[in-house]
């Protein structure tokens, strides 16, 4: 199975508590992860493209797997901060 996912990495539970609300009243998930994101996909509005399973750490991997395309997290936990995914495809 592969997935494809954009997300906003932040470091802080709170600042991603706050974009993620953001996002649900409609703001641009894109134009929020070019200006908060600290990953480097934020050039591309936080697209991650598409990826197999294990590619990703696990945490993020079973969010991606149980939500429905086009659905927003509520923030995911990882070694690497906080992330709002948006699911954008599912194929396999």
């Amino acid at each position: 199975m592969e997935f494809r996912a954009s997300h906003i990495l932040v470091k802080d539970q709170a600042t991603a508590e706050k974009l993620y609300e953001r996002v649900k009243k409609g703001e641009s998930f894109e134009s929020l992860a070019r200006q908060y994101s600290t990953c480097p996909s934020k050039s591309k509005g936080g697209d991650l493209g598409w990826f197999s399973e294990g590619q990703m750490v696990a945490p993020f991997e079973n969010a991606v797997r149980r939500m429905s395309t086009g659905s927003i997290s509520k923030p995911v936990r990882t070694q690497f901060g906080y992330h709002i995914i948006r699911k954008t495809g599912a194929r396999g």
